[in-house]
């Protein structure tokens, strides 16, 4: 019980400091090192097979609605990537720059790939010609590199993992539809899988990818009130079409541009998981994506017939979850200790009293609760329980959000909250990027989150400065 006490005490408490817990929990349950190069993670195993269950869920919904995985280089020529005046404009401080190759000075930079739209729109115009070569429907999961000044594992590093969908059409209609279906792709992605409620919507002009008309977002709440930026997904229209003079012979016999599309999620999708859910004694993590769903602890494994029934049960559940059998030599608390660290969904118990019952303990990692379960038709209780427990982490995540959501009608309100209330702000906004840039001044960095697709109406006139009323806007800080 030392080593199990000493294992939790190594966890700084959540409410007393939010970012050390959140550290602690990443380097506690072995998801990520740190490395030599400055800004850049290692992502141990068990970090990335949160990462793989996320990727292959969210591939496995991109190819049903008819995308394909594609390869692109990690090199941009500068001439390439200034093409597009406000994309790389955008992207300009950012950028990690290759000069020298080998021994020789290169007679251009290359830019190491920030995002991948200016390849995409290279290689599309060498490979579409008529209105028959539409739709493109690719995606590529890669990693990017971002100077980043300040960092933090999965949530802002040098270098990350990413999926950057980028897609070309015929009409206007079919890439917007496009855009706002692979927005919805990564809402039900993360209510689904992830167990993560949002509020989802439209980006500010001020606060759009840089190069698109319009980008739309998802915008999970973190534990302590905080904001995500979860994923978005962007229409370009033909503005990178015409930079890269990609053009089609359409229906009607003349040349026209294409519309353009790019939607992403990142590894950050991990810190939100971690932000969202877990708590003091380590990960909390939703079963879809749990590398394991169940932990099987064998209790006094010495006693005869323990151990024969612990691998028969072990071998039993294997054929429809993800499940370790820890059958090594350390105590029993010991383990309880690590699988909650870990966030484990549950935790199975069988002793020889339990055999002698025909029964077995199940722990909830989540509520910690214990259940006395009959070995028989154990495999379909404990898929049920990994149903509801992921149903009760997102009531649990839309229950904070809604607590923490607060309604401003005009700026000393706004300001009071934002100064007193962690969290979402609703208020209604004028449309001019004047008092975004107040409101972010005077707050300390509480920025628009996103205009909401269901727009409540609060009052006629701006919180900040008066004016008419043109939306109502979520807002809030972001990490």
């Amino acid at each position: 019980m030392a080593q199990n006490k000493k294992m939790v005490e190594a966890i700084t408490g959540r409410d007393e400091d939010f970012a050390k817990w959140y550290t602690d929990i990443v380097k506690k349950a072995e998801l990520v090192d740190y490395s030599n190069v400055k800004g850049c993670m290692v992502i141990r195993p068990y970090g990335f097979a949160i990462w793989e269950n996320m990727k292959n869920d969210m591939d496995r919904r991109f190819k049903e609605t008819g995308h394909e995985n594609v390869y692109m280089p990690m090199f941009i020529p500068e001439s390439l990537l200034e093409k597009e005046k406000d994309h790389v404009e955008g992207f300009a401080p950012e950028c990690a720059w290759v000069t020298v190759g080998g021994s020789e000075k290169l007679t251009e930079r290359l830019c190491v790939r920030p995002t991948s739209e200016t390849l995409f729109c290279e290689h599309y115009a060498k490979i579409v010609n008529t209105y028959r070569d539409l739709p493109k429907l690719y995606n590529q999961w890669c990693s990017v590199v971002r100077w980043e000044k300040t960092t933090r594992p999965f949530l802002r590093t040098s270098e990350f993992l990413w999926q950057e969908g980028h897609t070309l059409h015929e009409t206007e209609e079919e890439a917007r539809e496009e855009t706002l279906k692979m927005l919805k792709v990564y809402t039900d992605f993360y209510k689904e899988t992830l167990a993560i409620p949002a509020v989802v919507g439209e980006k500010t002009p001020k606060e759009r990818f840089a190069g698109a008309r319009e980008t739309y977002t998802i915008e999970p709440m973190m534990h302590n009130g905080v904001a995500l930026q979860g994923g978005t997904s962007h229409y370009f229209g033909d503005g990178f079409a015409k930079a890269f003079d990609i053009t089609y012979t359409g229906r009607d016999n003349k040349l026209h541009y294409p519309h353009q599309t790019s939607w992403g999620t990142s590894t950050r999708m991990i810190g939100a998981l971690i932000m969202v859910h877990s708590d003091d004694d380590g990960l909390v993590l939703p079963p879809k994506i749990a590398p394991i769903q169940v932990a099987v602890i064998p209790i006094a494994q010495h006693k005869e017939g323990v151990l024969d029934k612990a691998n028969e049960v072990y071998e039993q559940l294997k054929k429809q979850f993800r499940v370790k059998l820890d059958d090594s030599d350390q105590s029993p608390g010991w383990k309880f200790a690590q699988y909650e660290m870990k966030g484990v969904p549950v935790r199975l118990e069988l002793g020889p009293k339990d055999i002698e019952k025909n029964q077995c303990v199940l722990v909830r990692r989540d509520t910690r609760e214990k259940l006395f379960v009959s070995l028989d038709n154990l495999n379909e209780t404990i898929a049920d329980l990994l149903v509801k427990i992921h149903d009760d982490m997102y009531d649990r995540a839309l229950e904070n959000m809604k607590e923490k959501t607060h309604v401003a009608l005009n700026f000393d309100e706004f300001v009071d909250i934002a100064k007193n209330k962690p969290g979402f702000i609703k208020a209604m906004w004028c449309g001019d990027s004047a008092c975004e840039d107040k409101i972010k001044d005077v707050t300390g960095g509480v920025k628009s989150r996103c205009i909401p697709f269901e727009e409540e109406h609060l009052s006629d006139v701006c919180a900040c400065c008066g004016k008419p009323a043109k939306h109502m806007v979520y807002w809030g800080k972001q990490y």
